[in-house]
């Protein structure tokens, strides 16, 4: 039994989620889960008994379809279950991008269903101290629009303003380029940014860094972008990896190395 998940759904889509690890940084408040099924599609998997196997989810990007999330339990692997899902998920018309885990079996469904492997995609971690900072000023989510249209491949206004909105989250501008910041505590994590340029995106993003004044950030980078060498260069590290995966129109809207996607949100 695989169906929109309702509000009555969420606590079992959430225990799964807790299960593979997917809301640290975001207990107590509203949710990537949330915005899944505010401004996308999320598919709750259940067995006739309504025990919960899976769930999967998308954000919509004007066109851009970018699948956020597809997890299956373990027991119900191999099951038929993730591949079900994913076929409802994609079924729609526009370009279509996701991250695609290391697992080589999710490389290989995506690939399946026409998304290829474009570009690694780094979790970095690191010192926010020592770094350059750009300078960049504090704005909302309507002044950032445009320029994540362009960045990420289509329009979202509602999400940016949902996110905005959460505890912590700041946006930060100038007339090239962008970058959100959520804070807990000493910790941030930067995304979405952009800019027109590889080095406007860097700025946005560095000067974003700067102004949080955390200790400790968090962003996901494609390897393209000239911001790895950078940060790497600063101490950070890679805490993991997975691929950015698109078909042929994802690929023509968005520069892997001038933008900086959201961890959860794309």
């Amino acid at each position: 039994m695989i169906r929109a998940a309702t509000a009555d759904d969420m606590p079992a889509v959430r225990k799964v989620a807790k299960r593979f690890g997917l809301l640290a940084g975001w207990s107590g408040t509203s949710d990537f889960l949330d915005a899944e099924r505010s401004f996308g599609t999320l598919l709750f998997a259940a067995d006739d008994a309504g025990a919960a196997l899976g769930f999967g989810g998308t954000l919509r990007r004007g066109a851009v379809t970018h699948l956020g999330d597809l997890f299956v339990l373990p027991e119900h692997q191999s099951s038929g279950v993730g591949r079900t899902m994913l076929t409802e998920l994609l079924s729609g018309d526009g370009p279509k991008v996701t991250f695609a885990s290391s697992d080589p079996r999710a490389i290989a469904l995506y690939v399946r269903h026409g998304l290829r492997p474009w570009t690694p995609l780094l979790y970095l971690t690191g010192p926010a101290a020592g770094l350059p900072t750009p300078p960049v000023r504090p704005t909302g989510a309507d002044d950032i629009a445009a320029l994540d249209a362009r960045a990420s491949g289509g329009a979202r206004r509602a999400t940016l303003a949902w996110y905005a909105a959460l505890p912590g989250v700041t946006m930060h501008a100038t007339d090239r380029d962008y970058a959100a910041a959520r804070q807990t505590g000493h910790d941030v994590v930067i995304g979405p940014g952009g800019g027109a340029t590889p080095q406007d995106c860097a700025d946005a993003v560095l000067g974003a860094l700067a102004a949080t004044q955390a200790r400790t950030a968090r962003l996901a980078v494609p390897g393209t972008h000239p911001l790895v060498p950078t940060l790497l260069g600063a101490g950070w590290h890679i805490a993991d990896m997975d691929t950015l995966m698109a078909d042929d129109a994802g690929r023509e809207l968005i520069r892997p190395d001038r933008y900086v996607p959201h961890p959860d949100l794309g």
